[in-house]
């Protein structure tokens, strides 16, 4: 595993460091390292990702991104051509405090104009980052300069508004978070995580933009599991987890094993009055959400988005419904036509084998665990609680479950007896079998209709 100290000063962030011109050869902070200017709170971590670092200049924290085409491994092998910042998409996190003066240099080295549109913060019009509206755009070789002093706290985020069908969906966002002056209680571990839906085809490398609703390669950070970086906590922690999305869809992330707190949105943080206990956050597009919990149940904990498609990588959905359909000797009659054919899905997908994939391609899930194979992909990570934990930045290993912990199976199987009471079939020709038959049934009549639309 990576250690967000080893990603710090990444050579992508380290070109970031000067703007020609503009940036004199001063001393470069990191608000994620030592807690460098962010006073009493806890720096937020971005699994497979960066936190941008600054300098003084004119009285004013100094940040400087670049807009600029790149390549993102979303997963060991599987290479996407990616806009983002500072060499990475999601762009790196950008960290200040309440009351901090911000100076942020944006360079266009996109091949078209854009803009940064600093999402739900409260400065001037001139600044809001909308081209046309309250900027011209940023031509293409141009840096632009934002100013304006932080007067609030939260989870905010930065994306451009200039061609953002195009922008935001080959990965230009990031997340923007202010931290309060005197925070109110102490965070232990503080994760950000950016969410986002592409559309690439089996075999290619680049998103479709113009895809408006069926998206086939869903993330955690420009990352789908198994490459997504796991989230490291000790037994005991307060964790606050600050989720984002710009996407076309809501996601309702999941978290196992606890009960957590929405405790804050793009809008601010929520009086603890109004703290909602939830088991799955639902986060709509254009919002943040911050939850928090007690890492006091340890473990291998499932982290995911809990629409079923979205924890799979890069399915096709134009595929004919296979499941319950006899397939027998439909393989040997395609092979003499498809040499390898193998037919699909019959009692579902979970178990199916390997049949090959098209260069820089993703199987539907996911990757190996204590016990097999983890059948998950896309918006999946693992949280790791653990009593005795020697360093954040090192991999436990997985979970040692107490002896009697663990299910398992019973034995032999057993035969299970129907219900007593059989809800009545609404059509006349199955009332009375047994719900086998009733399936065999169904199935039988669905071969004929489609035999019989063939012919």
């Amino acid at each position: 595993m990576i250690s967000r100290r080893k990603l710090l000063f990444s050579s992508a962030t380290t070109m970031a460091a000067g703007v020609a011109g503009a940036m004199h050869p001063r001393r470069l902070f990191a608000a994620s390292q030592n807690g460098q200017g962010l006073g009493r709170n806890t720096p937020v971590i971005t699994p497979n990702g960066t936190s941008l670092p600054w300098r003084m200049e004119d009285g004013r924290k100094t940040f400087h991104l670049i807009a600029a085409p790149l390549v993102r491994e979303f997963a060991p092998g599987f290479k996407v051509n990616c806009w983002g910042y500072n060499g990475q998409t999601p762009g790196p996190t950008i960290e200040a405090v309440e009351g901090d003066r911000l100076r942020i240099y944006v360079e266009n080295r996109l091949p078209e104009p854009t803009s940064v549109h600093w999402h739900g913060v409260l400065l001037p019009n001139g600044m809001d980052g909308v081209a046309g509206l309250n900027q011209p755009r940023i031509e293409v070789g141009q840096t632009f300069k934002y100013e304006f002093t932080v007067r609030q706290h939260g989870t905010q985020m930065y994306h451009p508004h200039f061609d953002e069908m195009v922008q935001q969906s080959m990965g230009m966002m990031g997340l923007l978070i202010f931290h309060p002056r005197n925070p109110p209680r102490r965070i232990d571990r503080d994760f950000g995580i950016f969410l986002n839906e592409w559309f690439i085809k089996p075999g290619t490398s680049t998103p479709d933009p113009t895809v408006m609703l069926d998206f086939n390669v869903f993330t955690f950070n420009s990352r789908v599991f198994p490459g997504t970086e796991q989230l490291i906590v000790k037994l005991g922690d307060r964790v606050r987890i600050r989720i984002a999305n710009i996407s076309m869809d809501s996601h309702p992330i999941h978290f196992h094993g606890h009960t957590l707190r929405w405790t804050g949105s793009d809008g601010g943080p929520l009086p603890e009055t109004a703290w909602i206990p939830e088991t799955s956050i639902n986060v709509p597009p254009g919002t943040t959400r911050d939850i928090e919990f007690i890492a006091d149940n340890p473990g291998d904990w499932a982290l995911h988005c809990h629409k079923v498609h979205h924890t799979m990588n890069q399915m096709g959905h134009n595929l004919p419904i296979m499941t319950g359909v006899d397939q027998s000797g439909v393989d040997q009659k395609l092979n003499e036509l498809v040499p390898g054919y193998m037919p699909m899905g019959a009692t579902g997908m979970g178990d199916m084998m390997d049949m090959g994939k098209p260069r820089n391609s993703l199987f539907m899930g996911g990757g190996e665990g204590p016990f097999g194979n983890i059948f998950m992909g896309g918006m999946f990570t693992i949280v790791k609680i653990r009593e005795n934990l020697r360093s954040y930045d090192e991999d436990p290993g997985w979970y040692d479950n107490p002896p009697g912990t663990v299910a398992s199976a019973v034995g032999e199987r057993q035969a299970i007896a129907p219900p007593a009471f059989m809800p009545r079939h609404p059509h006349p020709a199955l009332a009375g079998l047994p719900p086998d038959a009733t399936y065999q049934a169904v199935k039988a009549n669905s071969c004929a209709s489609m035999a019989k639309a063939r012919r």
